[in-house]
């Protein structure tokens, strides 16, 4: 196995395992998860949504074949809690030290990379290769 390749599933793991760990909050309706979601007008249904997206992001992550469309899943979601973070949660809720916020920045990070290097296996889906 090459430095790459070992960089890139270090990469698929870093952010498949951030996304499913945070699952047991969304689908077990724990307060800081309800908390968020009703602070953001979106509880009950953005937080199992949410949830749902995430959990299969995390396994077309972890699927060769289909990395950049898990990547893609994962960045867009991340990206909406981002916005989230800096428009109305604030970097740290609840007295979570930032927790959250920086955890959806690696997993953006993680899948960002992910989304450049596997490209052109995005272009195959959406039929441009």
């Amino acid at each position: 196995m090459t430095f790459r390749n070992i960089s890139l599933w270090v990469l698929r793991l870093i952010a498949a395992y951030i996304l499913l760990q945070t699952l047991q909050f969304k689908f077990t309706a724990a307060p800081e998860s309800v908390y968020i979601f009703t602070t953001v007008g979106m509880e009950p249904w953005g937080r199992i949504g949410t949830g749902i997206a995430e959990l299969i992001a995390s396994v077309l992550i972890l699927i060769p074949r289909t990395t950049a469309l898990g990547a893609l899943m994962a960045a867009g979601t991340m990206s909406g809690a981002i916005f989230f973070h800096l428009t109305t949660l604030g970097i740290d809720v609840l007295n979570d030290g930032g927790q959250l916020f920086y955890m959806a920045i690696a997993v953006w990070i993680s899948c960002s990379i992910l989304l450049f290097v596997y490209r052109k296996q995005l272009l195959k889906y959406i039929g441009k290769g």
